[in-house]
């Protein structure tokens, strides 16, 4: 029989193991996968009158057509800046401008590209892995704490293991899907 404490260790594991997926997630959109994807820019850090600020609380980030990524400043004068954060960045994306508007052309991916962006995923999706199984260890940890505290039995010890195991299971699953999905992505041609 779980009491309090046990139903909390594995709500903790929960968002825990959420908070993980939730990041994989936002690693995946960050990665340029052929097609424009506004998301790419959020990592984009502008040097906004002395303080680093995010390029998507600066502008207006639009995808007007598959190969095109439209920033519309709200501040004209940090043209200049956001031109030289987004030539900095590891993109790999030249952005022209007109003067009001700054446009990237998103380029299809070369096949060499396409595996190395498939390679990089594929270590997103792992190291989500080891911080899940590390959260799993921590819950587990919790659970061995309790039996040593003759808190809980050897019995329910296992069922707190197997509880556990499936929790983390279900995890997975969703990264395994996530990154086949991805894959397919960018090596859709």
């Amino acid at each position: 029989m779980l009491n309090e404490y046990d139903e909390s260790l594995y709500k903790g594991l929960n968002e825990q193991l959420q908070k993980s997926i939730d990041h994989f997630g936002s690693e995946l959109n960050s990665v340029r996968a052929g097609r424009a994807n506004p998301r790419i820019l959020d990592k984009i850090m502008v040097d906004y009158y002395g303080t680093m600020t995010p390029l998507n609380q600066m502008a207006n980030i639009s995808a007007p057509d598959p190969r095109t990524i439209a920033i519309s400043l709200w501040d004209i004068s940090m043209l200049k800046e956001v031109l030289k954060a987004i030539q900095t960045s590891d993109l790999g994306l030249n952005p022209s401008d007109d003067g009001k508007v700054i446009r990237l052309f998103v380029p299809a991916p070369t096949e060499e590209r396409r595996l190395e962006l498939v390679k990089m995923v594929r270590k997103f999706a792992e190291d989500t892995r080891v911080t899940m199984r590390n959260g799993r260890r921590d819950c587990l940890d919790e659970f061995k704490k309790l039996k040593n505290e003759k808190k809980i039995t050897e019995d329910e010890l296992k069922q707190a293991e197997t509880e556990v195991q499936k929790i983390l299971n279900k995890f997975t699953d969703q990264v395994d899907k996530m990154l086949a999905q991805k894959e397919k992505e960018i090596t859709e041609v």
